[in-house]
């Protein structure tokens, strides 16, 4: 009886012996700590700072020996140049150095200085700034040391409801780690940048989180966390991250020491309005219908036209023209791309060449007259490359407005920064030459037809 006992125990205790080892076992498989462990050493906290000039009516008084005298006493350094310093996160995705971080945290910075977790410091060369993207490209001198790196993940491999973990430094307390699912992808509402094409993840994110690493559960880089939706400045479960498939893209052309050309294939759009999706049979919510075809370019010369429908490119869905947008962006020039689209009441395919925005006409930047009716505005010739470069519809042509100062003669026009001057008197308009030939009749009827962020505009009098 006693040896049965004993056996009984010895059985008991060996069982509940297995079964916390296997609880032990669950929980260290469940844990993200090696995930963490691998690559949070690749996050580095960015430290930049830039010398404000002061622009206050007592620098016209400094020349003055007296001012100079005085000047901090009396005004207790008002109006002296002063050092402005941001904090934010970078990732090191290559092992010569390259460090990537948002364009905001270093934009217009005099001095970067990058902080490894292990302590080491190193000071960081700019090496591309880019502001379409919000994304900036940064170098190291590692001199030969061992430096950690995330690799780049597929960003278009990722679905609604995947585990991911944000690293950085929130709010200058050292480097931190959070972790969500993906709750959102192509977001395309978020204002942040011309590129429109957020991943969405209630991932906590905070101040000073931005540039930092948004990975996978593979470990690789799958975003760059750029944003936070707040109404207090704190997290409040929507993040926002810049995929890494247009951030490689970005990194490539440095590392190749070419110019960031972004591929172009001469459209303009807008999502399927519910009604005609209706009207035509197809799925609400689907597609771009294409509003305007560039004269000689690419989707012309692919037999594209207006009123065709394009409904995904390479695979990939396309339900607003800001995702038709980022997906050409993050291609490259001289390959092609395969559309479906819906196009005189039939599915098709088309493929499309992906060439260098043309740089013609000449943009010719110039103030108009103050004998013209639009002085006070300084207008450009409107070409691809340039509605690239300011982040405007690349498929449409006119003069555009580069700034209409307040209370000048465009401005009482109703002539705004950004508006792009199609036709004036019914007469399409393509140079700066051509408007600044325009002379508004005293007593005659006139008409401007502008074309502000999507919409048509009419400035007329009868």
């Amino acid at each position: 009886m006693k040896h049965q006992l004993l056996l009984l125990l010895f059985a008991a205790g060996l069982s509940l012996s297995l079964n916390l080892r296997d609880a032990l076992a669950d929980t260290q498989a469940n844990s993200l700590a090696p995930l963490v462990e691998k690559t949070s050493p690749a996050v580095v906290n960015i430290y930049a700072q830039k010398l404000v000039r002061s622009r206050s009516a007592a620098r016209l008084l400094d020349g003055s020996g007296f001012w100079r005298l005085f000047r901090d006493s009396l005004l207790f350094g008002y109006g002296k140049d002063r050092i402005e310093n941001s904090l934010g996160s970078g990732v090191l995705v290559a092992s010569d150095g390259i460090v990537v971080t948002n364009n905001h945290v270093v934009e217009d910075a005099d001095d970067i200085a990058v902080a490894l977790v292990d302590g080491r410091i190193f000071q960081a060369q700019k090496l591309l700034a880019d502001k379409r993207t919000d994304i900036a490209v940064l170098r190291i001198n590692g001199r030969g040391q061992n430096l950690p790196i995330i690799a780049f993940g597929d960003s278009d491999l990722l679905r609604v409801g995947d585990q991911v973990i944000a690293i950085g430094n929130p709010f200058g307390l050292g480097q931190t780690v959070t972790s969500g699912i993906v709750s959102g992808l192509a977001r395309t509402s978020i204002g942040i940048s011309d590129f429109r094409f957020f991943i969405q993840t209630d991932a906590a994110i905070n101040p000073g989180n931005s540039g930092g690493a948004q990975v996978d559960m593979d470990g690789k880089l799958v975003g760059i966390n750029t944003t936070i939706y707040s109404t207090s400045g704190g997290s409040q479960g929507l993040g926002f991250a810049i995929p890494s498939n247009m951030v490689r893209s970005i990194v490539e052309s440095v590392v190749s020491q070419k110019p960031l050309i972004r591929p172009w294939i001469g459209l303009s759009g807008r999502s399927v309005p519910l009604q005609f999706a209706r009207l035509l049979g197809l799925l609400p919510g689907k597609g771009v219908i294409i509003t305007g075809v560039y004269k000689g370019g690419p989707a012309e010369a692919a037999g594209l036209g207006i009123g065709d429908i394009v409904l995904s490119l390479d695979g990939f869905p396309v339900n607003e023209f800001e995702a038709l947008r980022y997906r050409i962006a993050t291609r490259t020039a001289g390959g092609t791309v395969d559309l479906t689209v819906f196009q005189q009441g039939k599915f098709g395919s088309v493929s499309v060449a992906l060439v260098e925005p043309p740089n013609s006409p000449a943009a010719n930047r110039t103030w108009a007259p103050s004998t013209s009716p639009l002085r006070g505005a300084r207008v450009a010739s409107l070409s691809p490359a340039l509605a690239e470069e300011l982040g405007l519809d690349s498929g449409l042509s006119g003069v555009v407005v580069l700034e209409a100062g307040v209370g000048s003669g465009a401005d009482r026009l109703g002539i705004n920064t950004g508006d792009i001057i199609r036709t004036i008197n019914d007469r399409n308009v393509l140079t700066v030459d051509e408007v600044l030939a325009f002379r508004k009749p005293t007593l005659k009827a006139w008409s401007i037809v502008l074309i502000r962020t999507g919409q048509e505009i009419i400035l007329k009098r009868k």
